[in-house]
């Protein structure tokens, strides 16, 4: 039998953390989501002045990294570069902004952020996964 690791209630608040203190020392108002290796939230950040629609994008954007088990910069340059039959696959968050917490090379949760410009959503992600990497 595997073992895997998973993040903790403590790992998704080290998370949202480090990635709202990343975006506020930037002065970007976003959401940030954390979810488990299938997609789940199990932990969601608006900061004040993130737009409304910016929880349910960085919430799928959690969900489709970890279903793919990739960044979702992934997924967005694949559909740009023209390979538009992706855009049928069953995941919403096929956007930039999506990066994988990885541990041993195996998924054990993912974030989401939505409401900036791709790069800086995907550096604000970065920032929560490094917290915990």
């Amino acid at each position: 039998m595997k073992t895997k690791s998973v993040l903790t209630l403590a790992d998704v608040n080290v998370i949202l953390d480090a990635a709202q203190k990343e975006a506020e020392a930037n002065g970007w108002p976003v959401t940030i989501a954390v979810a488990d290796d299938g997609g789940h939230l199990l932990g969601l950040r608006r900061l004040d002045g993130a737009a409304p629609m910016t929880p349910g994008v960085a919430s799928e954007k959690a969900r489709s990294s970890a279903l793919g088990a990739r960044e979702t910069q992934a997924f967005e340059d694949m559909i740009n570069g023209g390979r538009n039959a992706f855009l049928s696959a069953p995941m919403q968050g096929l956007l930039s902004g999506g990066v994988p917490v990885l541990v041993d090379g195996q998924v054990a949760g993912t974030v989401g952020v939505s409401g900036v410009k791709p790069d800086q959503d995907i550096q604000i992600a970065k920032a929560g996964v490094a917290a915990v990497s």
